[in-house]
């Protein structure tokens, strides 16, 4: 077979060629670079030579290269251009790739040869970077089974085998409960209070299924202003339901036998390893170092934002009351908050949004970028896509050096997750004086232009445009010599660090003058919006702290304890979320079902992080209020020591050099107006 994804990429920047690989060519090219993979282990361990940290640490961190590449290809494409063989591919190459994983980490021979560079790691004369690396591949190694007996191993492969496949199923179910439901309004009082734009991206897509009226959904964009804005109650709570009830309707897509199933397996997993349970594990690995640090980091913080939450939901529930609503239902939260911020702040999303045209806001994150770190972007059109709706940039920096090619996609469509996520078709690393550059994805759903408006931003998809560009610079600076301590792959509760940050620029003048322009006049933003923006940035914070806390609270509970009791996920979640209601329960309803942070990502045990990386930034961006937002010493400083070094070495250390201090949870509680309760 005539297989792409096997050659060397001829492209230009060497990019992925979607346009030439074809479904069945997936399977037969992670067999054969497996294959390739295996036989570069082979070749370390059949070394004569005493192990070195040269022939066997340097060489195993890039064995598998041509097996990484198809992988971020295949599984980012499961992400955001999946369909029903490409997930049916997932579930076969899934167990391939657990056995291939297993093959390595329980290989003795190869742990030997790790174990007798580490024990003599004093007399090495290593750099920080490459002793991070050889503690980090000495630790994965004992950390995936290499002291464990042999049936100890076996088990252990077993459990790894099935978590891959359930994670997966997990995910599917939540896509497909999320594209079935369809919301089809055909009279039109029923789109009262709906935004013009809202209505018409419902009136496209019911046109394009041939439908006659509007059709809204569950995804992002049609869900949230929805949810938002419509009068009609009724709808609201239809919606909600259906949203909430995702992998909990005891159908074939039912996740509630996926999550006891997935804790139980994880816990196991810990357990055979040594660890009390899973979150004991994954905890060593992080900032946070154990369970209990993270419970007392997030009951603290709960102290302060519960008084806050409570009066702030008095007030969304006296607002209720004045439309005759006397209890405030979760379907009503989004609604009655929008109301009154307009009453506190005469300010809502539909105001900002002519100001948040989805091109000038790209353009505007391009020169803050351009500002702080010297980087330069231009639309390039000889780059391959997975999708027509995905655009790509070459990044440069002032002295014309490639820095990376950046791919961006930012509309819902079938087969694409929710959400939104930064991600790398491509790592960074250095060889043989060869610095390798990266090439870094981000993908949105925001919303799509219409016939009449070109795609209008609320602030929100503002915030999480410059969120996920923040990871994506992470990305694109990346500067080290070795690809597993490159860009993201850092501590996970130190990862958010430069997305959250780069979302303050969001509140600032200086940067809103850059590119909130009104998208048929061309006016800068008036500076009373500005003003009102920053007035209301925490605005109900006590209310989406304690959202926050609570899903860090449910992840520690399934994560920190024995699971084995846990025989009916609602009612597990439902005691775990009573320290943290406000809303009456929704009996339908199930977050668990549909956490996919947690299920199908990289956060168990670890979403208390999104909070964590909180304290970070706000701290960290104190350092830029303290001398200007566009300060280049400091910039430098943050780009030279947290952007640039990915995981080289411990977090709290770049931190420090970063800001000649550990962070201090002031700066959090006084951003978010916390401090005074």
């Amino acid at each position: 077979m005539n297989n792409p994804l096997l050659k060397e990429f001829t492209t230009p920047y060497e990019a992925a060629p979607f346009s030439s690989i074809k479904n069945e060519h997936f399977i037969p090219a992670f067999t054969m670079a497996i294959e390739l993979a295996k036989k570069e282990i082979d070749q370390i361990v059949d070394n004569q030579e005493p192990p070195s940290f040269e022939n066997t640490l340097v060489p195993l961190e890039f064995s598998g290269s041509k097996l990484n590449r198809i992988s971020s290809i295949f599984f980012n494409l499961n992400s955001a251009e999946t369909n029903d063989e490409i997930q049916k591919i997932a579930q076969d190459i899934s167990p391939m790739l657990s056995e291939f994983a297993n093959d390595i980490s329980l290989n003795e021979e190869l742990f030997k040869k790790i174990k007798a560079v580490y024990l003599n790691r004093d007399q090495l004369n290593l750099s920080p970077e490459e002793n991070m690396l050889l503690t980090k591949n000495y630790k994965a190694f004992v950390r995936n089974g290499s002291n464990l007996d042999q049936e100890d191993k076996k088990t252990l492969r077993d459990i790894d085998k099935k978590k891959s496949k359930l994670s997966l199923s997990f995910g599917e179910n939540v896509l497909a409960e999320t594209h079935n439901f369809e919301l089809v309004i055909k009279n039109k009082k029923d789109l009262s209070g709906l935004p013009e734009g809202v209505v018409e991206a419902a009136r496209m897509l019911a046109d394009e299924k041939e439908v006659n009226g509007w059709i809204f959904t569950l995804d992002y964009p049609s869900y949230i202003p929805f949810m938002t804005y419509a009068d009609n109650r009724d709808l609201r709570e239809k919606m909600a339901k259906a949203f909430g009830s995702r992998g909990v309707k005891n159908n074939e897509f039912d996740n509630q036998q996926n999550v006891i199933d997935i804790v139980n397996l994880r816990h196991q997993r810990a357990q055979l390893l040594g660890y009390a349970s899973h979150a004991h594990y994954v905890l060593e690995e992080r900032m946070a170092e154990d369970p209990e640090k993270v419970r007392t980091f997030l009951k603290s913080l709960l102290s302060k934002a519960r008084p806050a939450a409570k009066k702030e939901f008095s007030m969304l529930r006296e607002l209720a009351k004045k439309d005759g609503i006397d209890t405030l239902e979760k379907w009503d939260g989004a609604y009655y908050s929008e109301k009154l911020k307009k009453i506190k702040f005469d300010l809502d999303d539909e105001q900002l949004k002519p100001y948040f045209k989805l091109e000038n806001v790209v353009q505007g994150v391009f020169d803050i970028a351009s500002k702080l770190y010297d980087l330069h972007f231009k639309e390039v059109f000889d780059v391959d896509t997975y999708h027509p709706e995905v655009k790509t940039f070459e990044v440069k920096n002032s002295d014309g050096d490639f820095i990376a090619l950046f791919y961006a996609d930012f509309f819902p469509r079938k087969g694409k997750r929710n959400g939104a996520w930064m991600t790398s078709y491509k790592g960074q690393w250095k060889k043989q004086d060869i610095n390798s550059r990266p090439h870094i994805s981000i993908v949105c759903n925001f919303t799509k232009p219409t016939t009449s408006k070109p795609s209008l931003l609320t602030f929100n998809e503002v915030t999480t445009l410059f969120h996920e560009f923040g990871h994506a610079l992470h990305g694109m600076l990346a500067n080290t010599r070795f690809p597993n301590l490159s860009g993201t792959n850092v501590y996970w509760d130190f990862v958010e660090l430069p997305s959250q940050i780069l979302e303050n620029w969001c509140y600032e003048k200086e940067a809103l003058e850059l590119f909130a322009r009104h998208y048929e006049t061309e006016e800068t933003i008036p500076m009373d919006l500005v003003k009102k923006i920053k007035d209301s940035s925490n605005f109900l914070e006590g209310i989406a702290t304690l959202r926050q806390l609570s899903f860090g609270l449910l992840d520690m509970a399934f994560h920190a304890n024995d699971p084995s009791e846990i025989k009916n996920v609602k009612a597990f979640e439902k005691k775990v979320f009573e320290g943290t209601s406000l809303y009456p329960d929704v009996q339908e309803n199930c977050m668990s079902t549909a956490f996919s942070h947690i299920f199908q990502g990289g956060y168990s045990a670890g979403y208390y992080s999104y909070k964590w990386a909180e304290v970070l930034d706000a701290d960290a961006f104190e350092a830029f209020v303290e001398s200007g937002i566009f300060n280049k010493e400091i910039a430098t400083k943050f780009k030279e020591n947290i952007l640039s070094m990915g995981g080289t070495e411990k977090p709290m250390r770049l931190y420090k050099r970063f800001r000649g201090q550990e962070p201090k949870v002031d700066a959090l509680l006084k951003r978010a107006g916390l401090l005074s309760q």
